[in-house]
């Protein structure tokens, strides 16, 4: 339950970072994902249940102000908590490899579908402009700004975890 209200608020955090400030220190235009951060993050370190509902409610956050259509950011990114799920049994807490790759791998995957589903359907047809001013500059942003928020997610979840195992000594 604390789990769940820290996340919550977590997601409230980085989706107000990500539409206020990090908009005012933006390169070209370009703005790290933070939700994206955080949906991997939270996917490969609790599984897929905890990644699709992570997911999905930052999704309706993103919808909710910015969407166009209710449920296009939602699906998007429930699919990538999902996807980061999968991965839960390869996740070591020492390693940072492994993170930084499904997150890149999950914000060029949201991009792409992003261009594809809004763009590329409405007859824009421009994908390399659109790979080489949009998507991969943003990455890589995502990707340098994830070296310093990883850790601090990593953190908060092994603290979390140490007090719920506490929590369950107590009980049993």
């Amino acid at each position: 339950m604390k789990r769940n209200m820290i996340f919550t608020l977590l997601a409230f955090l980085c989706f107000l970072l990500q539409s206020t400030l990090l908009k005012k220190i933006s390169f070209g235009g370009i703005t790290p994902n933070l939700m994206v951060i955080l949906i991997s993050s939270v996917g490969f370190m609790k599984g897929r249940k905890a990644g699709l509902t992570i997911g999905f409610f930052c999704g309706i956050l993103q919808d909710i102000f910015f969407g166009d259509v209710i449920g296009f950011y939602s699906l998007l990114y429930l699919y990538i908590g999902f996807g980061n799920g999968i991965f839960r049994k390869y996740f070591y807490p020492e390693d940072i490899r492994m993170p930084i790759a499904l997150i890149a791998i999950s914000d060029f995957t949201y991009s792409l579908l992003c261009y594809i589903l809004q763009f590329l359907l409405n007859a824009k047809f421009n994908f390399g402009f659109y790979l080489k001013d949009i998507i991969l500059p943003q990455m890589v942003y995502t990707i340098i700004v994830t070296i310093a928020v990883y850790p601090l997610i990593l953190m908060l979840h092994k603290k979390l975890e140490t007090q719920e195992k506490r929590s369950e000594k107590k009980f049993v």
